[in-house]
């Protein structure tokens, strides 16, 4: 009797210990759960992946593709309570970055991934390091969890092949500078970073719907030709600044010459009108003058030559004959 009786207090322990006490789990700040019962991820029923704003930007095809149920998530918090025959999924939402040449399935892919090879529309093969910075997507979590294996390798994989065909297909603006190193695609490619990157976050929105990961910013740093190929570019950039440099020497010259002209037509002009100015005003008084009458006229025109006589040494007169 003693036996069974501590043989049902060693079960009961044991199942305490193993079924109850090892249910009870947490959720940190940054994480968020999702619960399976016997395999099957808890759902919120007639509500997919379709419904959110992550699938704006899917076709039609695509829309049957990644079209993935909404689970029921597991707010930061606890202490919640698990049953044996269900699992609890973790998932961290905090920011993370990875080197864009990292695979994840070779470590000695991309030059032991130090940097990726690009070919540029003029057939230059180019090295391309930077970073990117990605985060699980809480609206999505079924794709990230349960619908691929290892979703950061999809992710590098549709991201390394939008960056290649932003590379082969670049080609900048026209410019109207004489001067610019035009043709030279490398060139244009790395003038215009931030707007590639720019172009490679609009084009990776999808990566939340399709793989459950939000690519938050891609920091491409640096694009270079081969080393073979470096100090030739390096010679013509250099040509290219050098006559770039002259034309805006001479057209700096040049506009120079044209403020100069155009100050001293001002100042002709200003010297005119200040000579003018009197000659009007003496018109003026004179047409008032002329109005009191042809014997005033006449007074005032005496009295300015007598005003003029005491100014003068030697007056020279003609006589009437």
């Amino acid at each position: 009797m003693d036996f069974l009786l501590g043989a049902a207090i060693g079960f009961l322990v044991w199942f305490l210990l193993n079924y109850l006490w090892a249910g009870i789990y947490t959720v940190d700040q940054n994480e968020r759960a999702v619960k399976t019962v016997f395999g099957r991820a808890q759902r919120l029923e007639g509500k997919t992946t379709l419904q959110t704003s992550q699938a704006l930007g899917l076709n039609e095809e695509e829309r049957e593709r990644y079209s993935y149920p909404q689970l029921v998530v597991i707010p930061p918090g606890g202490p919640y309570f698990k049953f044996p025959w269900e699992e609890v999924h973790k998932v961290s939402l905090a920011t993370q970055t990875v080197n864009m040449a990292f695979d994840a399935e070779e470590a000695h892919a991309n030059h032991d991934g130090q940097f990726l090879d690009a070919v540029t529309k003029d057939q230059l093969n180019t090295k391309l390091a930077g970073q990117i910075r990605y985060r699980v997507s809480e609206k999505n979590l079924y794709a990230y969890l349960f619908g691929l294996k290892r979703p950061l390798i999809h992710v590098m994989g549709y991201f390394v092949a939008v960056i290649r065909e932003r590379i082969a297909n670049y080609e900048a603006k026209k410019s109207e500078d004489p001067s610019a190193a035009s043709g030279i695609s490398i060139n244009d490619l790395r003038k215009n970073l931030h707007e590639n990157n720019e172009h490679m976050l609009r084009e990776c929105q999808q990566s939340a719907a399709r793989y459950g990961i939000t690519l938050e910013a891609s920091l491409i740093t640096s694009i270079d030709p081969p080393d073979e190929v470096e100090s030739a570019l390096a010679a013509i950039n250099t040509a290219h600044n050098e006559v770039s440099s002259e034309i805006s020497l001479a057209q700096a010259g040049a506009d120079q010459r044209i403020v100069q002209s155009r100050r001293a037509t001002e100042i002709e002009t200003l010297r005119a009108k200040s000579e003018i100015e009197p000659l009007k005003s003496l018109y003026g008084q004179l047409v008032d003058i002329k109005k009191s009458g042809p014997e005033v006229l006449k007074a005032y025109v005496r009295n300015v030559k007598l005003s003029l006589f005491n100014k003068v040494k030697q007056v020279i007169m003609e006589v009437e004959k």
